[in-house]
């Protein structure tokens, strides 16, 4: 989402990048490496550069989830970087963040406050996530969803055929707080059943012990061959897979999870959803609707709702078309744009 506002042209807002990255890949994410600290300096010296240079007032940031280690990182280049701005927002792309504090060793948590308090402005993806900005007392609290390209007609769209297995799509990082190991067991119970289905994974493993648990499992019941991991895709080739699955499925209770993007790529696509009541994912799938929700770790009711789209090839294309429609009003990437050039914009323009 930082790369697409980027990418974006605006007549009242201009842009200045400084890439943060700390992180090669999703397996490194929140893990400490003496390469970071490098990293770390390097992206607080050119932050001072990109200041002096440009003269810019406003610094935007996407801080972390709550974790200790990216928390760590953000309170050293808060700390050494915010002084140099009038301004500061914070887009919370990942969720929780504001309560982490009390976790922090005690000697810590004031350089915690300091280094979060009273943002100009704060940006949430969801209303139904954790309220970061009001608890760390931003000057001005808003909520702008996610958007992204509208990339139907890319690729071609099919479902399933007589006689085929009806595909079963998960797209993310293959952890258990995304509800892989659930999505598993709901699988298992649907195949013995009786039901023709296929699941694919799409993602990396990001967890060894996981991987081994949901390998074992698929060999205890069976089941291996009817699960396909197709690993990490981009471009036309993970369109594709959203393309041609008949229900996409995301039972997410993954403690940063603040929107769900997959989500809406899915519903590009008009393919119905099955996910959780967990953070902002009921503010982009409408239960009934679009797709169906269960509570989160809930196997039993993951097997019902997704036996209900199974059964029902009308009720699958009915509930795609609207989460297609729900896309094209409120999930574009120029309404994304848009809303945040407003607020952006608005920084400047009046002294908040």
């Amino acid at each position: 989402m930082v790369k697409a506002l980027l990418d974006g042209s605006y007549d009242g807002v201009q842009l200045y990048h400084v890439r943060m990255a700390f992180s090669e890949d999703m397996e490194s994410i929140g893990r400490f490496a003496f390469r970071k600290l490098a990293v770390l300096l390097s992206t607080i010296i050119r932050i001072w550069y990109a200041r002096l240079r440009y003269r810019t007032p406003t610094l935007y940031y996407p801080p972390a989830g709550p974790n200790t280690v990216p928390v760590l990182r953000d309170l050293a280049l808060l700390i050494t970087t915010r002084w140099l701005f009038r301004y500061t927002v914070f887009h919370f792309h990942a969720g929780g963040v504001s309560g982490f504090g009390h976790r922090l060793p005690a000697m810590v948590r004031p350089f915690f406050h300091w280094a979060y308090r009273r943002p100009s402005l704060a940006i949430r993806t969801a209303p139904q996530n954790p309220d970061d900005g009001a608890v760390f007392g931003a000057k001005r609290n808003v909520v702008i969803p996610n958007g992204i390209p509208d990339l139907r007609g890319t690729v071609a769209e099919r479902t399933s055929g007589p006689g085929e297995p009806l595909v079963i799509l998960f797209t993310g990082v293959l952890v258990r707080s995304k509800g892989v190991m659930v999505l598993l067991e709901a699988f298992r119970s649907l195949r013995s059943a009786g039901r023709n289905i296929q699941l694919q994974l799409m993602g990396r493993w990001g967890d060894t012990d996981v991987r081994r648990e949901c390998s074992e499992f698929m060999d205890m019941h069976g089941i291996r061959e009817h699960v396909v991991e197709l690993g990490v895709l981009d471009g036309e080739l993970k369109q594709a897979r959203f393309a041609s699955c008949d229900i996409f499925c995301f039972p997410s209770f993954f403690e940063a999870e603040s929107f769900g993007l997959v989500v809406v790529e899915a519903m590009v696509f008009a393919k119905p959803v099955v996910s959780t009541y967990w953070r902002g994912i009921p503010s982009v799938v409408e239960d009934g609707s679009s797709g169906l929700l269960v509570p989160v770790k809930d196997a039993v009711a993951l097997e019902e709702k997704l036996g209900i789209l199974l059964d029902d090839p009308q009720l699958r294309v009915r509930m795609g078309a609207a989460g297609r429609r729900i896309f094209e009003k409120r999930f574009t990437l120029e309404a994304f744009r848009h809303s945040m050039e407003r607020e952006l914009k608005a920084i400047t323009d009046k002294d908040i």
